[in-house]
């Protein structure tokens, strides 16, 4: 009997011995590539932009299991259990119901964009700040006299034409709208780009499951792993192991290696926004032809606004890429920042809109004075335990000056 527990124990203890063994060698490992040591609960924060996880943060659901289905923007989130999200509103985003016409209580401006323009308007979870909202109401008197209230009019992976369509729905319940985007949309400013700037990402691939019919084998793979790798990361002990990292993200590496656009029928979403192939050849002509596409629903948004007598305007975003000397930590984290001289070249081009009477601004330079850690990841602001953020505190500080310029607003004393 004494041999048979002392054997246990031996097995016990080797199976210990191990598990630690793998651990320092993880930690190892992980110090090499990071140049330091990186607490595992900070690693675990990595594998999801800070938009994600925030939708997700303390489950084990994916972002896309707070999505649902829309037939005009494609995507937007549930309140339904189990993943749904309680703080969304009667049209699917984050933050306070939209009236279906103007509300006189209010001086209502719907801010469209992506998920920068949504932490922005609505950061999450409620009480997390309304950062240009409590800015306007701080230091501007509105056009009507009322309080002003920002509808969050962006979501995650959102680009035109969804801004675009969401205002269209929306233009005759608000008073002013502003657009916030840029970096969304560059992606298909790439040369050789194989599809049109309005094609829908893969969120929406996930919400319909008839376009995703073909590709169920992926789709089932990756919420799989989905679910392994939140259910790890949301382990009271094995959040905070760095061999656990290591196999979340080696999880998550596979699953992004699944194309769920890779299709062999005729009529699929690349074959409906494919660029013709005389254009992808002619890197100049496919630029200036996915800048039209863009200029153009910016045009439109303004026709619709002067339509009904609203007020506008366009802000093109900042980005890690040029503008702010990167701290060390956001240079581990913003990823490659070759798209620089790119981006700028659709910033220049959207820029020339204000020939045509659109009041356009580039955001670019707002964080060149800033020595500490704006970034959270590519593109989102980093924020501490309250939700505070110092860069969505500069960015709603320098739209709401610059709304009160080009609207002529006055200012409380």
């Amino acid at each position: 009997m004494k041999q048979r527990i002392f054997g246990w124990i031996s097995v016990l203890f080797g199976i210990l011995l191990a598990l630690a063994t793998v651990e320092v060698a993880a930690i190892a490992w992980l110090y090499i590539e990071d140049g330091r040591y990186t607490p595992a609960p900070q690693l675990f924060e990595r594998t999801q932009n800070t938009y994600l996880r925030d939708a997700t943060k303390g489950t084990t659901c994916r972002y896309v299991d707070t999505l649902y289905p829309h037939p005009y923007v494609g995507f937007v989130h549930h309140a339904n259990p189990p993943c749904g999200q309680p703080w969304v509103n009667n049209v699917g985003l984050y933050g306070p119901d939209y009236p279906t016409v103007r509300d006189p209580d209010y001086y209502t401006i719907i801010l469209v964009g992506g998920s920068v323009a949504s932490q922005l308007a609505q950061n999450s979870q409620p009480p997390a700040p309304r950062y240009l909202e409590e800015e306007l109401n701080k230091k501007y008197v509105s056009p009507n006299g009322k309080p002003w209230r920002i509808l969050n009019g962006g979501d995650g992976a959102w680009k035109e034409p969804q801004p675009f369509i969401l205002f269209a729905l929306y233009a005759s319940s608000v008073d002013a709208v502003v657009n916030l985007s840029g970096f969304n949309e560059h992606y298909f400013f790439w040369p050789g780009a194989e599809e049109r700037l309005e094609r829908p990402l893969s969120n929406f691939i996930e919400v319909n499951p008839f376009v995703a019919d073909e590709n169920f084998g992926d789709a089932a793979i990756g919420w799989v792993m989905g679910r392994i790798s939140g259910a790890l990361a949301a382990n009271p002990l094995l959040g905070h192991s760095h061999a656990a990292y290591m196999v979340v993200r080696g999880i998550e590496d596979v699953a992004k290696g699944h194309d769920v656009f890779n299709s062999t029928k005729k009529t699929t979403l690349n074959s409906i926004f494919k660029m013709p192939e005389d254009i992808r050849r002619d890197a100049p002509r496919e630029f200036e032809v996915q800048l039209g596409l863009y200029q153009k629903y910016w045009r439109a948004t303004e026709v619709l606004a002067r339509d009904y007598g609203l007020k506008s305007a366009y802000f093109l975003q900042p980005a890690p890429a040029y503008g702010k000397v990167l701290t060390e930590d956001e240079k581990r984290i913003v990823g490659d920042l070759s798209y620089g001289p790119l981006y700028r070249r659709i910033v220049a081009g959207m820029l020339t809109l204000r020939e045509r009477g659109l009041a356009v601004f580039d955001l670019g330079d707002i964080f060149a004075n800033e020595k500490g850690t704006i970034y959270a990841d590519h593109i989102h602001y980093w924020r501490d335990a309250k939700s505070e953020s110092p860069g969505n505190r500069l960015m709603a500080t320098r739209m709401a000056a610059q709304l009160a310029e080009t609207w002529g607003l006055q200012k409380k004393p």
